[in-house]
């Protein structure tokens, strides 16, 4: 049917004869005075009365009422009136439209589509208030009307209201007639609110079906009227076996939900479910107007959950504690009481800031900065703060925090976790394993990386002069070697006591490594405070200590070095500054110091490039073994020949002795010569004395390396074997210096038969009593004391002295050095047994000690 088409049915038929023209308006009240408007309005109110009582609803039977009233009073007077009134006001929409125009609505129906008078929809097509989506069905429903007084099915519609929104209402159309012409009367139920209580309780039912928590409803005595999937669930009873049974049956526990909502609507229970499991459940219960709903919450696994929480937190080494957002301590664990040193319990119920800490510092901590007052304000989790408690027992704790807030549902101020754990023991290990690593183990001293740190710091200062002391023990290998590492080690501690209470209290005093300290001192700036303080320093070394029993004399070599404030130098730089100091002060002699100056760098340097060409010279046979005849100046007849050393150096021509041997002593190749020196000197001597048929002794100087090669004993005595001589025909040369650190490698050469010279004697601390203690044969005088005979009237003294001291115990005496007749003359007068120098027999290859031999000083 087209909407068009919609004239109300067979006009012949239905058409009154007593037709008026068309009202102006559609309204109710406007056509109250009218009869055939009177009629029409008659039998739409008659139909709706059929219609609605037929649905037995009192609003509609009593507008059948009142059409009875409508046909008493067909004139239209007050009584209709009165009950078109009550039409418009009627919540029901009443809309009648004939040929598909609107003819006819009341106030309800204007509500509905978003009209304020009724002209915004008198002469609308029909189909205009209609969505689209129901304008089919609708033509069908009037379709289906074909005779006066039918009526279609009631019906959902949707409407469209002026404003474009879709209302949705029940509506019913009747076939009767407006003004004697066939029309359409649609009876309109809003649905609105019907709607959204539908869909509330769709929702309702979805939620109680999907909720989580068992949903139970019971009548007021108790008996089970509703039971959710998640009761089933919970309690493991189906929803058929449950309905129409007490509910204490069903929870396995005494229930009774009058009780509960007088108790306040919530409690905690413990209930079971259908195979005896236990359940912690939390009730909440509502009185309904038909009994009560009881929501269940099982709370079994969280109820385990903080039980186990509860025993993994009590169980930990690590203190825990729970601070509420009041700021009282609402959780402790044994270990936070452990760790506090404080009774169990005691900490719960406390002011957070009733806590003394104190920070790396030994500084108190704020209240506003304790860690939960600093993780409120920040929100954040904050780890690795270290603090100090200090306990009631009078023991300080360290320990590492970690804290971190806690926002518990409905809560607008979180709580505060903290874990800490006592490092107290690691901390003292990190601080012993931090010195360790800056101080030497021996002496205790700071390091060689303390020490250049220090340094650093101090010449950073652009307003301090830093000075530098780089001390080095003279001869120290001598008491390793000879004494052992024992008494070397305990020399070191006792030099490093000394050296750390003679130095000043800020002075930073180290142990570089082997026998070298370190002084470094801002204190001074001027030069002759630092000689004084070098002074006092050798003063105090030097004094004699006694190690297992043995009186021992130290003597210093220290290099200087001044920093003037904007010196460029870095750190090690100054320290290379200060032992190249050093090491010039040793070529002063014994217990010497020196102040850097910059031509000391290329001494060193020469120095050390001499010691690559000696160490190459070693290698390619170029150091060559002269021999010095010594004489008897009573027979003037050869009794030994000296074994010496001599290097041509191919730029510098030929190398002193005396400089050789330091040059290889501190090259380490004293030990490789002094051995190739002693086997060529015994082959050579050996097979000279065979053709010459002449005895003379040969001697060969050790130095202090040789003297702690603990392989000593073996290569004498192989080289004795190797030349085919005696014990008796060796005499080693020994520095008087080195003898009485030497005293034992002494004793094991002698007990071989071995002869042993003290050479150099009067240069060191000789004495007497030191002569008889030491097993010898022959002492050599130092030619310092030889060259000053016949120029110096102390010298001739002094030599007697010396002479008269070894004549007592039975010594050969031996001048070294001689170079004039004169010192020949008085060494004659003074008994001197033997001589040798330049006067007596320069040095010379083995060929030409047939010529000395020869020669006989008279």
């Amino acid at each position: 049917m087209d909407p068009d088409d919609l004239d109300g049915g067979t006009p012949d038929t239905h058409r009154p004869s007593d037709q008026d023209s068309s009202p102006a308006n559609g309204t109710a009240t406007r056509t109250v005075g009218k009869p055939g408007r009177h009629a029409s309005l008659v039998r739409l109110l008659t139909e709706l009365s059929v219609e609605r009582d037929q649905r037995g609803e009192p609003a509609l039977a009593f507008l059948g009422e009142g059409y009875r009233l409508l046909e008493q009073n067909s004139d239209g007077g007050a009584l209709g009136t009165q009950y078109l009134t009550m039409v418009e006001a009627s919540p029901y929409g009443i809309c009648v439209h004939q040929r598909g125009k609107v003819v006819f609505v009341n106030s309800a129906t204007m509500r509905f589509v978003g009209a304020t008078v009724s002209t915004e929809i008198i002469g609308m097509h029909i189909t205009d208030l209609v969505d689209a989506g129901s304008q089919d069905a609708l033509l069908a429903r009037i379709g289906s009307l074909v005779s006066p007084g039918s009526f279609s099915e009631p019906t959902e519609m949707t409407l469209r209201t002026l404003q474009g929104r879709r209302v949705t209402v029940e509506s019913q159309a009747v076939l009767t007639t407006w003004e004697g012409e066939p029309a359409y009367q649609v009876i309109m139920r809003d649905l609105t609110t019907q709607k959204a209580a539908e869909a509330g309780l769709r929702f309702q039912a979805a939620l109680v079906g999907h909720a989580s928590d068992a949903i139970i409803a019971t009548s007021p005595d108790g008996l089970v009227t509703s039971w959710n999937p998640a009761a089933e669930a919970v309690y493991g009873h189906d929803l058929d076996q449950v309905i129409g049974v007490p509910v204490a049956e069903v929870v396995g526990a005494p229930m009774s939900p009058r009780q509960v909502v007088a108790a306040g609507g919530v409690m905690q229970a413990t209930h079971y479910s259908a195979d005896g499991t236990a359940l912690a459940v939390r009730v909440s219960a509502a009185e309904m107007f038909d009994g009560y709903v009881l929501l269940c919450a099982d709370e079994t696994a969280q109820r385990r959950a903080e039980a186990e929480f509860a025993t993994v937190v009590e169980t930990l080494d690590e203190g825990v504690l729970l601070v509420g957002p009041g700021g009282r301590i609402e959780l402790a664990n044994s270990a936070a009481h452990r760790i506090a040193g404080v009774p169990p319990g005691s900490l719960v119920g406390l002011e957070s800031r009733t806590l003394r800490l104190h920070d790396e510092h030994g500084a108190p901590v704020p209240v506003d900065d304790l860690p939960s007052a600093r993780v409120r304000r920040s929100g954040k989790v904050e780890t690795g703060r270290v603090v100090q408690v200090r306990r009631r027992d009078g023991a300080h704790r360290w320990l590492s925090l970690t804290s971190g807030p806690l926002m518990a549902p409905g809560q607008s101020v979180p709580s505060v976790l903290t874990s800490f754990a006592d490092i107290t023991e690691r901390r003292a290990i990190s601080e012993r394993l931090a010195y360790e690593a800056t101080h030497d183990p021996l002496t205790r001293l700071a390091n060689r990386t303390l020490a250049l740190n220090h340094l650093r710091r101090t010449i950073a200062d652009p307003a301090r002069t830093t000075t530098v002391m780089f001390i080095d023990l003279d001869k120290f290998k001598i008491i390793n070697d000879s004494l052992g590492h024992t008494v070397g080690d305990q020399v070191l501690r006792i030099i490093g006591d000394r050296l750390r209470a003679a130095a000043g209290p800020s002075d930073l005093v180290g142990r570089l490594g082997g026998d070298e300290f370190l002084v470094i001192t801002t204190g001074y700036t001027e030069a002759a405070e630092v000689r004084a303080l070098a002074d006092h320093l050798q003063r105090r070394l030097a004094e004699s200590l006694t190690v297992h029993g043995r009186e021992l004399h130290i003597n210093t070599s220290i290099g200087i070095v001044i920093a003037e404030p904007g010196d460029q130098r870095s750190a090690d730089e100054l320290l290379e500054d200060a032992d190249l100091a050093m090491y010039q002060a040793k070529t002063f002699g014994p217990g010497r110091y020196a102040f850097y100056a910059p031509i000391m760098r290329k001494r060193v340097q020469d120095r050390f490039a001499l010691e690559q060409d000696l160490r190459n010279a070693v290698a390619e046979g170029l150091v060559e073994t002269v021999y010095q005849p010594v004489v008897d100046l009573r027979t003037g007849a050869m009794v030994a020949v000296k074994a010496k050393s001599r290097w041509a150096h191919p730029e510098r021509g030929p190398i002193d002795p005396a400089e050789l041997a330091e040059i290889a002593d501190e090259g380490d190749l004293m030990t490789v010569i002094g051995a190739e020196v002693l086997a060529k000197a015994a082959r050579e001597i050996s097979r000279w004395r065979a053709d010459h048929g002449v005895h003379c002794n040969v001697n060969v100087s050790l130095s202090v390396r040789q003297l702690g090669d603990p392989a000593l004993l073996q290569v004498v005595q192989t080289t004795l074997e190797a030349a085919g001589l005696g014990p008796q025909d060796l005499c080693l040369d020994v520095d008087e210096t080195a003898l009485k650190d030497a005293a034992d490698a002494v004793d094991a050469l002698r007990k071989t038969g071995v002869r042993v010279t003290a050479e150099r004697f009067g240069a060191g601390y000789s004495s007497l009593a030191q002569l008889c203690r030491l097993d010898l044969n022959v002492i050599e005088i130092d030619r310092s004391f030889v060259a000053d005979l016949g120029r110096s009237s102390d010298a001739e003294p002094i030599v007697a002295g010396i002479m008269a001291m070894a004549h007592a115990v039975d010594l050969v005496v031996v001048a070294e050095g001689v170079e004039t007749a004169r010192q020949l003359e008085v060494l004659h007068e003074l008994g001197c047994d033997w001589a040798k120098g330049p006067l007596v027999a320069p040095p010379g290859r083995v060929d030409d000690l047939k010529r000395a031999y020869e020669h006989v000083v008279r």
